[in-house]
């Protein structure tokens, strides 16, 4: 579903690796490098992701405060990740950590090398840099759940006016919605691009009992066409969003290519008074009058907690780190998983791929008009929120969800893309044998509310080495048995009778090391799913937010640290159990109800 302008923005992120294009990108931007530094700051905020970035503004608000970020990665290149069509070059550039899990025992098990690949964003802006651009929020009972289990000021009621604050609705017929956000920096808009094919998956819900919804309003279930994080056709990242309206103000500053290596915490007092960090080959250790605030995501949060003796005595004793805070940092592990590569071929020239969509007129449409299939998100059309047959979960609440693509990954020049995930080549060259170049579109579906629980810990002292990532896919067998309903769901509403009139029907070539196995049955299914798991980087918890009675807390409600004054985590790995939702709307609420928390307790 990429086409021709995915394969031109790959070659454009080789050539965009340089660091002399990286920095001519970076001095022409708006947001000023931070290069003195003071002694100390207000707040330090580390990690300039989604939660970050909204700190920076809200916090900055106020000209007493100063108000310090820190980012490892650099300014996002426009030139790269701006097309929302090409999101998945984002993953071939330095802007991707290019994070790799241990081996699974129960997934990923023919991926290259037998390990997940975990894309996450490197970059002012974080993950909204590279990722898929989906806007979705969650299921009213994922924060009504939050709060039943002690997080109190964290039920829908409590969130939707955050959900509100952040957003700016650009679709004319929701604007009048209660549910909706008119002024914020967030922008969310539907592409400018509607294939005959999305018409098909809306009728084709109807089918199956289903309405056309909006899924971020009062009802989830249901078929409707992506909300995405775009504005004027374009990616709209946390950095621009946030950041950018207010780089001129002068009590905020933001340093990229830093490297926070811990946080400096009082073993004695245990309050945290600063960080130390990297920034062009030299050490700084600056203080914080208020609180050092940690939004550097699910994975590097936890990391530097534990590098600053915060989290499981067992694990810190072990690599010699002194215990300041005994607690269960980087358990809690979660994600959405997907089975990626399923392609339903249709008889007409109507899906988005380098053979049906002219090049040219696209790009002209794109750079002139902002319109045409090149606004995708990563490709997708449309979204369905659907329950499996004897789902347990409550009447009203989706245990799937599917990514409808009016393209699929059969194309020219997908097999490279695909492999950036991690797919062998060998599945590109069997699946799609016979079918290369063809008119097909995709179907994905996603497991929304998995039983499985990983954990993160690390695997040495040294803070510049990645710490081990075991998500533990599928080990719980309700998770396997929920996707493989999800997959023949999705066959059946591929070739139902809306798709029917083009003619749908899926690709039936087996996947790789699962054709011992009847084609369409539940061991073969099961297969493909473990052979071939794919993470929607959507990974939530690994500092959990809960009351002082759970004993897996890390974070109170008020997200900070549990016997650690002057700390707090802000970002999605104080997500206590995962929503059915694409995280980064999340997370962005997250970031705008805890700039109201810290304001509320720094300026009575």
């Amino acid at each position: 579903m990429f086409g021709n302008l995915a394969f031109l923005a790959f070659l454009l992120s080789v050539f965009c690796e340089s660091d002399a294009i990286a920095q001519f990108l970076f001095d022409h931007g708006t947001i000023k490098d931070t290069v003195f530094f003071d002694q100390q700051y207000s707040f330090i905020i580390v990690g300039a992701g989604s939660a970050g970035c909204v700190l920076a503004n809200r916090l900055s608000e106020n000209p007493e405060w100063k108000v310090l970020l820190l980012e490892v990665g650099d300014k996002e290149s426009e030139l790269i990740t701006d097309i929302p069509v090409a999101a998945v070059t984002a993953m071939f550039t330095k802007y991707n950590w290019r994070y790799q899990t241990e081996k699974e025992k129960n997934a990923c098990l023919l991926m290259d090398g037998g390990v997940c690949q975990w894309p996450k964003g490197k970059a002012l802006g974080g993950t909204s840099v590279i990722n898929f651009m989906v806007y979705n929020r969650g299921h009213k009972s994922d924060f009504d759940g939050w709060a039943a289990a002690g997080n109190n000021g964290w039920s829908y009621r409590d969130v939707l006016p955050y959900f509100r604050k952040l957003e700016r609705i650009d679709i004319e017929e929701l604007k009048s919605s209660k549910y909706r956000g008119r002024k914020g920096n967030v922008n969310v808009q539907y592409p400018a691009y509607r294939s005959k094919l999305l018409d098909a998956f809306i009728d084709a819900g109807k089918e199956f009992g289903y309405e056309e919804t909006d899924p971020n309003g009062d009802k989830m279930l249901g078929f409707s066409q992506v909300q995405a994080t775009t504005r004027d056709g374009k990616r709209w990242s946390a950095a621009k969003a946030y950041l950018r309206p207010v780089a001129k103000r002068k009590n905020l500053f933001v340093s990229t290519r830093t490297w926070v290596t811990r946080v400096l915490i009082d073993p004695q007092t245990k309050v945290a008074y600063g960080v130390e960090f990297w920034k062009d080959r030299q050490r700084y250790r600056i203080n914080a009058t208020k609180e050092v605030i940690l939004s550097a995501g699910v994975i590097a949060s936890p990391q530097i907690l534990m590098l600053s003796g915060v989290g499981p005595t067992k694990d810190l004793n072990a690599l010699q780190i002194p215990v300041i805070q005994d607690l269960r940092v980087g358990y809690n592990l979660q994600d959405h998983i997907i089975l990626n590569g399923l392609a339903f071929l249709v008889n007409e020239s109507i899906t988005v791929s380098e053979t049906s969509a002219d090049g040219l007129s696209a790009f002209f449409k794109y750079y002139v008009f902002h319109s045409g299939p090149f606004t995708l998100p990563g490709g997708a059309e449309g979204l369905a929120f659907v329950k499996t047959p004897n789902s347990t979960l409550a009447n009203d609440y989706p245990d799937i969800e599917i990514v409808f693509g009016p393209g699929a990954a059969n194309g020219i020049f997908t097999a490279p893309m695909l492999r950036g995930f991690g797919m062998p080549e060998k599945f590109t060259e069997q699946v799609y044998r016979g079918i290369v170049g063809l008119p097909a579109f995709s179907l994905i579906p996603v497991l929304l509310q998995p039983k499985s629980r990983g954990r993160l810990s690390l695997k040495s002292k040294n803070p510049f080495q990645p710490p081990k990532m075991e998500p533990n896919y599928l080990s719980h067998s309700d998770d396997l048995n929920t996707l493989v309903k999800g997959v023949k769901l999705v066959h059946k509403l591929g070739e139902s009778t809306s798709f029917q009139k083009y003619g749908s029907r899926l690709n039936r070539q087996p996947f790789p090391g699962c054709e011992k196995y009847v084609f369409g049955s539940n061991d073969y299914w099961g297969c493909c799913i473990k052979s071939y798991t794919l993470s929607l980087q959507h990974q939530v918890g690994t500092c959990k937010m809960g009351p002082s009675t759970d004993v897996d807390a890390v974070v109170n409600p008020q997200l900070q640290l549990y016997g650690i004054d002057r700390l707090r985590v802000v970002d999605a790995s104080i997500i206590p159990t995962i929503p059915a939702a694409h995280t980064n709307a999340v997370v962005f609420m997250i970031g705008e109800k805890a700039a109201d928390l810290i304001k509320n307790m720094w300026s009575s």
